[in-house]
């Protein structure tokens, strides 16, 4: 088995187009025609503002782009995989895994994040899944995971609370 699953860029697109469509919608408005030719004004600060806010989100599409992140599902270890190395993390090695949703963040979906602890490391591993393409798929390969190693209890990812008395 080799499941692999792409990083979503879907919002970096989204955000690519919403900028390009309001720098020709303001344009369309700002602008005139004068002589059958359309003339443009660039003294409107406005335009630059919109012009920036395009090229920043150009340069982060393309370093996304370029990134290439996925995350591989074999059958003894899952890869975060990325174009300037990968981490393996062996089955063997996770304390426990939780699948479910996260509190804070109200997004569509019962299972929205994949929490899961090493045994040689403190801090945890969160997947969130609809930053995936094929999340459902995402989701049955991490429950088949799941049945591997223990499950993790709500608390143990939550905020560590105080015992009173």
């Amino acid at each position: 088995m080799h499941k692999v699953f792409k990083y979503k860029l879907d919002f970096y697109y989204q955000q690519t187009l919403i900028a390009l469509v309001t720098l020709m919608v303001y344009a369309g408005i700002k602008g005139s025609f004068i002589e059958d030719q359309f003339s443009f004004v660039f003294r409107d600060p406005i335009v630059y503002i919109i012009i920036f806010y395009f090229c920043v989100y150009i340069v982060v599409l393309t370093l996304n782009l370029l990134r290439d992140r996925k995350l591989i599902i074999t059958d003894e270890e899952m890869i975060f995989h990325h174009k300037y190395g990968e981490r393996k993390i062996r089955f063997s090695d996770i304390e426990w895994m939780h699948i479910g949703r996260e509190r804070l963040v109200q997004t569509a979906g019962r299972f929205q994040l994949i929490v899961f602890k090493l045994k040689n490391r403190r801090r945890l591993f969160r997947i969130r899944v609809g930053r995936y393409e094929h999340n459902r798929e995402l989701v049955l390969e991490m429950e088949k995971v799941a049945l591997l190693v223990p499950k993790g209890k709500h608390e143990k990812f939550g905020l560590r609370r105080k015992k009173l008395g």
